[in-house]
């Protein structure tokens, strides 16, 4: 027992004597970087041209297979989105099992299988390798291509674009590439609801059968298999597949502007705009500077310690968050900055942005800096070593992109070795704060012309085409003649100021529910009602009078402010534009500019503090469209007569208290109908 004391109060004297010697007030210095312990694949080449790659990793009884093709950038032109389609086609059926069979099959075995046009990945449990094997090669080589499976998937590609044209990240995308790619290039071109309806079921089979080629395939097998064992089974299922012909295909180098180049997309529905700032340029994946790159990347718009996001978030509150990114490509790299802010600031967060990167190209990276990033990107590379698809990509990335044969294994060596000299340098090289692409989303009319001083202003449409504004030379069209043939076209004067109350009841459909939206006007009381109902149940109730407006919603109400209500007290008159001459609201025409391809009369309504904007069709006379900040925006897109009357039958709105893009369909409209005082409640 007396030893045994001894001996602790030994350990105890040593620990504290060593503990001593430790000076908490500085971090520890960091240890070596270690080499990745990559397995080196084995590698081989069918007689097809087919390059296989196999990495064995027995930790676990799994087996992944990664197949890629190595095709050119190609232009889709009038049939934009065809090649969205290629994976979903391959997957939904072969010439032996259903799409329900082939998804039944995979299930059975807890395998994943999954395709794309340049692309597909199986993987299983070992002891189901022969059965995953006979589902993959029947998805690759026995596509069945069925006519209703392209049918559903142009469907949901069509819903998807009517959404993603009402949100302002999806068009700064879109335009962005088509400003600074143009778009005759691959990466410029433009899906449209038109060029999806135009894919055919051919159109999906004359590419599987122009690229689904061996001899430009990669196949990296990783996981619990021997090479020996590798090979028997691509042999047996692989060497049947025939090689062929691919067609090459060559685009430009895009380039970055000569002098600053300024992209705006009005929406004047837009509380706030989105902004991208970038440039292309050229970086090959296997240049020597990229993992440099990638360090100065992430100082600049990496996470929430980059100098984007303590500027405009936490240093000037423009912000959520900035972020950037330097993408290198074998045809052009790029390197793009966004953010999110009010419209109000969008001129002063544009010179933040246009600061930053001139300040990075300025030599000014510090060691602490440096110091973060290089362990934010090591922490991302070694967590994504966990997944055996990083293991495939490897290989496959090594090949394709020519990189040198260790460059993952000494990845972490590399990034560590970078010192603060080579890292200004390699800065200096590549980011600048001139002869630059500003893309922004958003009412524009809050801020373009500040926007000028950034360089040449160009207005673009929200699906990347110039905005083509035509001036008015004659005289006779003004704001006011405009608003009258419109009520002319829709009923005319007398007939419309004879209506005293209007009940039109609509529905629309969000993620398979059936939304109601009844509004009720009655003039001679003075009161205006709209409920939305989810059935029987109402989800909100705005109830109208010139004195006030309430909002009911989940049992709680809420008076607007003043403000906000004016724009709701219009709704008291059934045809407001037949009161613009008698109540001070100001009509301002704007030029002429498209609708759904067809030309308007751009016309903005200002009452007060608010400010709507409408678009009436040149040739018809008919309201198209109609944006404000307060209610979004609200598209007709097919009038019908009721009682004489012209009224929207059919009608897209996008408002930001809705999820997606609601296209109500009226059902019923009672005009100059009793509406009782318990409904005007």
């Amino acid at each position: 027992m007396k030893k045994t004391s001894i001996f602790l109060l030994a350990i105890l004297c040593s620990t504290t004597v060593a503990l001593a010697q430790i000076d908490r007030t500085k971090y520890p210095e960091p240890a070596p970087a270690p080499q990745i312990n990559i397995g080196d694949p084995a590698t081989f080449t069918l007689p097809n041209g087919l390059t296989v790659f196999v990495v064995e990793n027995h930790k676990l009884p799994r087996v992944t297979y990664s197949l890629v093709l190595d095709r050119d950038p190609i232009l889709e032109g009038d049939k934009a989105g065809l090649t969205s389609f290629v994976g979903d086609m391959l997957m939904g059926g072969t010439a032996s099992r259903s799409k329900d069979e082939l998804d039944e099959a995979i299930d059975r075995i807890g395998a994943r299988i999954g395709a794309s046009s340049t692309a597909a990945s199986a993987s299983s449990l070992k002891k189901y390798n022969a059965q995953l094997l006979e589902l993959f090669i029947d998805v690759l080589f026995n596509p069945a291509f069925p006519q209703a499976e392209l049918d559903k998937l142009k469907k949901q590609a069509i819903s998807g674009l009517a959404a993603a044209k009402e949100d302002p990240n999806s068009i700064a995308g879109v335009v962005r590439n088509a400003a600074m790619y143009g778009k005759d290039h691959p990466y410029g071109e433009t899906e449209t609801e038109k060029t999806v309806e135009n894919v055919q079921v051919e159109d999906v089979r004359n590419y599987y059968d122009a690229y689904f080629k061996p001899n430009i395939a990669y196949l990296a097998i990783v996981g619990d298999i021997t090479v020996s064992e590798a090979k028997d089974l691509v042999n047996q299922y692989f060497s049947g597949w025939q090689k062929g012909e691919v067609a090459k295909h060559q685009w430009p180098a895009p380039q970055a502007p000569q002098g600053n180049k300024v992209v705006l997309v009005n929406r004047a529905s837009s509380a706030q705009s989105v902004i991208n700032v970038g440039y292309p340029f050229e970086l090959k994946p296997n240049n020597p500077d990229v993992i440099a790159v990638s360090v100065v990347a992430e100082i600049l718009g990496g996470g929430a310690s980059s100098r984007l996001f303590q500027n405009l978030r936490e240093d000037k509150g423009y912000t959520y968050g900035a972020y950037g990114n330097i993408n290198p490509g074998k045809l052009v790299a790029t390197l793009n900055t966004s953010a999110s802010v009010r419209n109000a600031v969008t001129d002063s967060a544009t010179q933040e942005f246009i600061h930053e990167l001139k300040k990075m190209g300025e030599r000014t990276i510090t060691q602490t800096e440096l110091d973060l990033a290089k362990a934010s990107l090591a922490g991302s590379f070694g967590r994504s070593l966990e997944q055996p698809s990083t293991i495939a990509n490897f290989a496959i990335n090594t090949e394709l992109q020519q990189l040198p044969k260790d460059y993952y294994k000494n990845y972490l060596k590399n990034l560590d070795a970078i010192t603060l000299d080579q890292i200004n340098a390699i800065a200096a090289k590549y980011v600048h704060g001139d002869n630059l692409q500003i893309t922004v989303v958003g009412k524009t009319d809050d801020f373009a012309e500040q926007m000028a001083r950034f360089g040449d202003v160009q207005f673009y449409t929200v699906t990347g085409d110039p905005e083509v504004k035509v001036a008015i030379t004659d005289a006779n069209v003004t704001a006011e003649s405009v608003v009258d043939r419109y009520l002319t076209a829709i009923g005319g004067r007398a007939q419309l100021a004879a209506v005293k109350t209007l009940k039109s009841v609509s529905e629309a459909e969000i993620q398979g529910m059936t939304i109601t939206i009844e509004q009720l006007v009655d003039q001679n009381k003075g009161i205006a009602v709209q409920n939305t109902k989810l059935g029987t149940q109402v989800l909100s109730k705005v109830l109208i009078t010139k004195d006030r407006v309430t909002v009911t919603a989940q049992g709680q109400s809420q008076e607007l402010p003043a403000d906000a209500a004016t724009a709701y007290q219009a709704l008291l008159a059934v045809f407001p534009e037949l009161n613009y001459a008698t109540n001070n609201t100001k009509l301002e025409l704007d030029g002429i500019t498209k609708v759904n391809e067809e030309n308007t009369y751009k016309i903005k309504v200002i009452q007060g503090d608010n400010t709507s904007v409408d678009y009436f069709s040149v040739e018809s006379g008919l309201k198209l469209k109609t944006e404000s900040e307060l209610s979004g925006e609200t598209t007709v897109e097919k009038y019908d007569i009721y009682d004489g009357i012209k009224l929207p039958e059919t009608i897209t709105i996008v408002n930001k208290m809705v999820p997606m893009p609601l296209k109500a369909v009226t059902k019923a409209v009672v005009i100059n109908g009793e509406i009782s005082d318990d409904e005007l409640k």
